[in-house]
């Protein structure tokens, strides 16, 4: 049995990002970016107005100063002409601001008769003007790699980025395996359990920013298991869950590699999670994961999600762990790195009861993977630890 890290280690030297496609900021929220993006021009491109109000010479004004109005700016609409003193723009928020001017004086702060403004005696004494190039200006950069994010987005449209450099989506064909399994939504036999693993799985890639597909579940046969990697061979990960061990049915390691698989390593010192195998297969990389529902599931956050995110330009390291403090005594760990199902709240985190590896209901109440290192002594409340948020 090798370690977490080690296997992390093989995995990634598995796998590289893809492609660098450019793709529409109506598409691009989640996709990561492949290059450093500049903004072509300033934000904003002149000096505007911050409020609603009326734009004037900083220093004419004085309480009870007055002002004759020639003219108004909006928002798209300039005024063309220039302040001398004592004259005044009625201006509105976003409009440019006038030449001459470097004030706004809130509209709360004016009384007005035709074209005379008079300016009250408690000033606002902010310009509320925003400068030009406040924001950012033009040659700026957005770093890379990086996830867009909706704000991201945004700031990439005011940029004037119509398109946007981001790696390919990683393409992964998820395959479960075992006579036992259907699909959900059928009628499972006797000696029969719904498939759920592949399902959440998915659910996670496609989260991570996968381009993510399920394949047919195939039989403990020779021949299902080679059809299911024939339809998988133009993926870029394919991802089998169980028959994964070395039982008389597990059939998946022997048909990988007769099919050519160069096996990377197999068993993990951790649980849930033992029996773990990964290599290549031709174009793709495969990471066979166990068949209990938990032990699949903890096999995703922290191995599959670091190496989607690897497949997309992100840095190859492990799932980010934070700390809490334990709100009850924990006991001894022993030999195998434990990822315990547990809750987060309020700065201390509570281990499950139970920690069986069939136990979805647990792990669907759980927020929080609990990291219990080898051989790590018994632990009191209040001691701190580390866990991989859900």
């Amino acid at each position: 049995m090798i370690t977490v890290d080690a296997a992390l280690e093989q995995l990634f030297g598995l796998v590289a990002p893809g492609a660098v496609e450019h793709v529409p900021l109506t598409v691009a929220s989640g996709r990561v970016l492949a290059r450093p993006v500049l903004a072509e021009r300033d934000q904003p491109p002149f000096a505007a107005s911050a409020m609603d109000g009326y734009a004037v010479r900083g220093d004419d004004v004085r309480p009870g100063a007055t002002f004759r109005v020639i003219g108004e700016a909006a928002a798209g609409h300039r005024f063309e002409g220039a302040l001398s003193a004592q004259e005044a723009v009625r201006i509105f928020t976003g409009a440019p601001l006038p030449s001459g001017a470097d004030r706004v004086i809130i509209q709360e702060d004016v009384t007005r008769e035709g074209d005379r403004i008079t300016l009250g005696a408690d000033l606002d004494r902010k310009p509320h003007v925003r400068p030009a190039g406040a924001d950012f200006s033009a040659g700026s950069t957005m770093a890379a790699p990086r996830r867009l994010t909706p704000s991201d987005v945004a700031l990439l449209a005011a940029m004037n980025c119509a398109k946007v450099p981001v790696f390919a989506r990683p393409s992964v064909a998820i395959l479960a395996t075992g006579d036992e399994l259907v699909t959900p939504g059928e009628t499972p036999g006797p000696d029969q359990i719904i498939a759920s693993n592949s399902f959440g799985l998915k659910s996670l890639l496609d989260e991570l920013g996968a381009a993510s597909r399920l394949l047919p579940i195939a039989r403990d046969s020779k021949s299902s298991l080679a059809m299911a990697f024939d339809l998988a061979s133009d993926a870029n990960l394919i991802v089998t869950i169980g028959g994964a061990s070395v039982g008389d049915h597990d059939l998946v390691g022997p048909v990988a590699q007769s099919l050519g698989l160069d096996r990377s390593f197999y068993k993990i010192a951790m649980r849930p999670g033992k029996p773990l195998m990964a290599g290549r297969m031709g174009r793709s990389a495969m990471i066979g994961l166990p068949g209990n529902p938990v032990s699949a599931m903890v096999c995703g956050h922290v191995f599959l999600a670091p190496v989607v995110r690897a497949m997309q330009g992100l840095p190859a390291q492990p799932a980010p762990r934070q700390s809490a403090r334990l709100a009850a005594d924990l006991g001894g760990n022993g030999p195998r790195e434990h990822y315990m199902r547990a809750h987060v709240t309020g700065g201390e985190i509570t281990a499950a009861d139970r920690q069986d590896s069939a136990l979805l209901s647990v792990l669907a109440g759980a927020n929080a993977l609990l990291i219990r290192p080898v051989d790590d002594p018994a632990r009191r409340a209040g001691e701190t630890v580390d866990y991989i948020s859900l």
